[in-house]
């Protein structure tokens, strides 16, 4: 398959058809005050991404409650006093016709509480401390990301994405490690997935057939057995309220290491899924423009650009312009970045990375 696939429109089963097959992943960027509002830096970070020619572009982790923050310089979208930041923030991601979404997230028991973060643990155990959260406390979670996308909606942004991975909120209630609840919403797949059900349902009947849902979802790691995710995904294609999901692969062509399918290429497992008109892509070190492409023969509708999206903010810009582009080889200088046009809070959270920054 040719670079030129990357390139065609791709029909959702809600709203607009993304424009070509790139998308951003939803990226930590720590540029956000320390409420939540959006800054200056935030509206220039999508700007550059906007102007970078992707066919949806999500926000960073934005917190549907105050008290789930995690990450230092976190967006929020828990408070209608950030609507007109938020409405900027839309504006600049989709000034160049990308499709604009935000990604709405809670940390669960991975909160900071010195950020202010409040934990809220799917069991026991999990914070010293801190019980399990209660029936109550799970239904006002799942009606915070419903207020959240409620928000997303007036700001302008065209969707959402729903966190649901690396053992945050949505993401704890499916591991059978982390969730050993023993009543409605733990204990069989069905029972720890009942959350992930019940908020996709709730933000599609609260925002209709034209506004635009995807869940990310971890596959590994937490605690999470790949054949139950492999499950969970193939009921959400069954019951066709998202248009797409985004698989958190660390490695695009990552392997399962155990079990009955080991050895088998994890991607495998889920492009194999009937789909039922919602669409299916990955995230993972895709690095160069024939990784990108590869990702579509082997099954997927789009790809996710994450890590290589802070070196060149317009890859698919440069892809477009040259079918063999490859991204520079890391680490990378801060001078580089700067010349990017990327702010000093991202340089200073990219320097935490290993070997992405030169010293």
């Amino acid at each position: 398959m040719s670079v030129s696939s990357l390139f065609e429109p791709l029909s959702l089963r809600h709203g607009k058809p993304m424009p070509n097959r790139l998308m951003l992943a939803p990226l930590t960027n720590r540029q956000s005050r320390p409420d939540g509002a959006p800054t200056d830096d935030d509206e220039h970070w999508l700007k550059l991404l906007g102007e970078g020619g992707y066919g949806l572009i999500h926000t960073c982790a934005a917190t549907v409650l105050a008290g789930g923050r995690t990450f230092i310089g976190q967006l929020g979208i828990h408070c209608d006093d950030f609507l007109p930041g938020l409405t900027r923030l839309a504006k600049a991601a989709g000034a160049h016709g990308a499709l604009t979404s935000v990604q709405l997230h809670h940390g669960g028991y991975r909160v900071d509480p010195e950020l202010g973060g409040i934990p809220l643990p799917a069991s026991n155990g999990l914070v010293s401390g801190i019980g399990a959260i209660s029936v109550e406390q799970i239904a006002s979670v799942r009606d915070s990301f419903v207020k959240a996308a409620v928000r997303a909606a007036e700001a302008g942004f065209d969707g959402v994405e729903l966190h649901g991975a690396f053992g945050f909120v949505l993401s704890q209630f499916l591991s059978p490690l982390l969730n050993t609840r023993n009543d409605q919403y733990g204990g069989d797949l069905e029972n720890r997935a009942r959350i992930v059900f019940e908020t996709i349902n709730a933000v599609r009947t609260a925002l209709g057939a034209d506004f635009q849902l995807g869940i990310r979802l971890s596959v590994d790691r937490h605690g999470l057995k790949v054949e139950e995710i492999r499950d969970v995904v193939g009921e959400i294609m069954r019951q066709q309220q998202v248009d797409y999901i985004d698989l958190a692969l660390w490695d695009s062509a990552q392997r399962i290491g155990q079990g009955s399918k080991e050895g088998r290429k994890m991607l495998e497992l889920f492009t194999s899924l009937p789909r039922h008109g919602v669409r299916l892509g990955t995230a993972g070190k895709i690095m160069s423009a024939s990784r990108a492409s590869e990702l579509l023969e082997e099954g997927c509708d789009f790809v996710l650009i994450g890590r290589a999206a802070c070196i060149h903010p317009d890859i698919p810009r440069r892809i477009a312009a040259n079918p063999h582009y490859v991204v520079p080889s890391l680490p990378v200088s801060e001078q580089f970045l700067q010349a990017q046009g990327l702010s000093t809070p991202l340089i200073d959270y990219l320097k935490t990375w290993p070997d992405f920054v030169k010293n």
